[in-house]
């Protein structure tokens, strides 16, 4: 159910190789550049005698460019591997961002921020998948470290952005250059080769996927939050009347708001309220702030208050909505990231030179009018998709996605149809042991006792323990393994592939025909998160009837533990029979209860 370490002492989830502890340096200075050049705008704008409109610019050459380039990431990498598209990605950031400081000229900047864009779009699509392949004793560490980098990459990036601007508008720029020049160092040297896919993707693919209704209906929304998004964080700067340096703490308010609410705020409020409600209530909220914003536009001090509120809505939206569209979309997990990022991101580059364009005819209060504006916008195109979003809160409470086919490769010629398939879990059954096939609960035998498992030596204490109560017992064994998915605000990957979830599932299978219990193994497609992967045995576990799960204790510590407490305290609370946890450290029972 989750990746633990072997042995039973408690292991700390930051105990990882130096590989991902290099792409993890390089997701902070990649996140730094949200809001590193938000302090430096006005600076540029007097230095090179540039107007508002054309200092905007840097925004949209950058987010354009990274929206087009989304949809050839996927043809990228599946054709040089992760780690050379990652490499490729880290190459292009150094080198335009370095030519960006060394520009004479606004035209320049623009053009560079352009190529930095391309390399910023290869990134964000591998750095996440990279980061889960190169961990070791469990990726949990690996998914905390890529979280905190985000976090701390759009906090700091706006004061790492002020300090360096206020010495030059060059620094930030050179500043981003040195630094990533280092990551890409360290990735080349410490991060192993990657395995190239199997299957090539179509450079059209994201294009089409975008037919999916679900999938189109949310980026469309999402491309109405990151207008008002990039208005405030495109624009916002010039009528502030502050220096680099307050500029770049006005900023990391906003940013660590972002963060924040990111990673602990959006999972939280999706739990309590549910995706729709979740997201109709924060696009309003937006919505409001951005219009005292538009209102009180002139007045520093509601302005710089209402643009670091902002971030509670920004961070919130990015988590929650990237969540239901991995969800929605009926096609890869890859292919619906660069499609959906292609439409947002166009949103986010177009906004800000349109809002540098309305000041100039008009007054700077009509860009954040036309903000809020949108997110109405966003709102009634969303309301369009209620019943995607309903979906989408009836498979994110089971605990998977239903991406994954449910016939042909993955199937293969040992699956079977689940013989009490849940409406909303998506489940691959593998045939038995040789043993006769168990019944389930209602077909004239006992309930079967489940053991949710992993893939770390430390699950054959789960096995086992399984085998010698059914023995006992003799019931029938059901042995579970959720195959786990990550998803971020800004990226998605997945932990594992479906072949290996199935040969892990086996080794359980082959350990039960050896101790003669009769077993068949289920493949639970895909939990996002260990929370969910727990809501998903449970809900299984109650659909064959169990009124026994067995189950391992956590053996990460420090925060990965709360990590493994989640799907602990989801388990417990849906599951409708006993939990029996088996402690790797402790020596294991015989049949009479002793030590063995």
């Amino acid at each position: 159910m989750s990746s633990h370490p072997a042995g039973g002492a408690s292991v700390s989830p930051f105990k990882q190789p130096k590989a991902v502890f290099a792409v993890a340096f390089a997701c902070v200075v990649s996140f730094m550049g949200i809001g590193l050049v938000d302090p430096i705008l006005p600076a540029i704008s007097h230095e090179l005698n540039a107007t508002p409109s054309q200092v905007t610019l840097l925004f949209t050459s950058y987010l354009v460019v990274t929206a087009v380039a989304m949809l050839i990431t996927g043809w990228v990498s599946s054709r040089i591997g992760a780690k050379n598209t990652l490499l490729a990605g880290l190459t292009l950031i150094v080198v335009f961002s370095a030519l960006a400081g060394a520009s004479p000229g606004i035209g320049a900047i623009v053009g560079f921020r352009a190529g930095w864009g391309v390399g910023n779009a290869l990134f964000i699509a591998t750095s996440l998948a990279v980061i889960v392949a190169s961990a070791s004793g469990g990726f949990v560490g690996a998914i905390i470290l890529y979280e905190a980098a985000l976090g701390v990459g759009i906090a700091v990036g706006p004061l790492l952005g002020g300090l360096l601007g206020h010495v030059s508008w060059r620094g930030p720029f050179f500043g981003v250059a040195a630094l990533m020049a280092l990551a890409l160092l360290a990735t080349l040297v410490l991060v192993q080769p990657t395995p190239r896919p199997e299957r090539k993707t179509g450079i059209m693919e994201p294009l089409r996927a975008l037919r999916h209704r679900g999938l189109l209906t949310m980026s469309l929304t999402a491309l109405c939050y990151n207008w008002a998004f990039f208005t405030v964080l495109g624009y916002a700067p010039f009528p502030m009347e502050l220096d680099a340096i307050q500029l770049g703490f006005v900023f990391t308010g906003w940013g660590a708001l972002v963060a924040i609410f990111a990673v602990f705020g959006a999972p939280w409020l999706q739990n309590r309220f549910g995706i729709a409600r979740t997201l109709y209530v924060n696009l309003a909220l937006f919505a409001v702030t951005v219009l005292v914003i538009a209102i009180w536009t002139t007045h520093p001090p509601v302005l710089i208050t209402a643009v670091i509120v902002a971030g509670v809505f920004i961070g919130v939206n990015n988590t929650v909505t990237t969540q239901a569209v991995m969800t929605v979309s009926s096609v890869e997990r890859p292919i619906a990231s660069a499609a959906y990022g292609f439409v947002r991101f166009i949103g986010g580059g177009l906004a800000p030179f349109v809002a540098g364009k309305l000041v100039e005819h008009t007054n700077i209060h009509v860009p954040f009018y036309i903000g809020a504006g949108t997110l109405v916008l966003g709102i009634a195109i969303l309301a369009t998709a209620h019943g995607h979003l309903r979906h989408a809160e009836r498979v994110q409470a089971a605990g998977v996605d239903e991406t994954e086919p449910m016939s042909g490769p993955v199937a293969g010629p040992d699956a079977r149809p689940a013989e009490a398939p849940s409406s909303y879990v998506a489940v691959v059954t593998l045939e038995g042991n040789g043993h006769p096939a168990p019944p389930l609960a209602g077909q004239g035998a006992g309930t079967p006792i489940v053991a949710a498992v992993d893939d770390s030596p430390a699950a054959e204490r789960v096995t086992a323990a399984a085998a010698r109560l059914a023995a006992l017992s003799g019931r029938a064994v059901h042995v579970l393994h959720a195959r786990e998915g990550v998803v971020t605000g800004e990226a998605a990957a997945d932990v594992e592939s479906v072949d290996a979830a199935r040969a892990a599932v086996r080794r359980h299978l082959r350990r039960l025909a050896d101790q003669d219990v009769p077993a068949v193994g289920h493949v639970l497609l895909t939990a996002a998160g260990h929370g969910a992967a727990g809501r998903m045995v449970a809900e299984h576990a109650n659909q064959l009837g169990a009124r026994l799960i067995v189950i391992g204790a956590p053996s990460h510590g420090g925060v990965a533990a709360l990590m493994d407490a989640s799907a602990g305290r989801e388990l417990a609370r849906h599951a409708h029979g006993h939990l029996l946890i088996v402690n790797p450290a402790l020596a294991p029972l015989d049949a009479s209860g002793t030590a063995a």
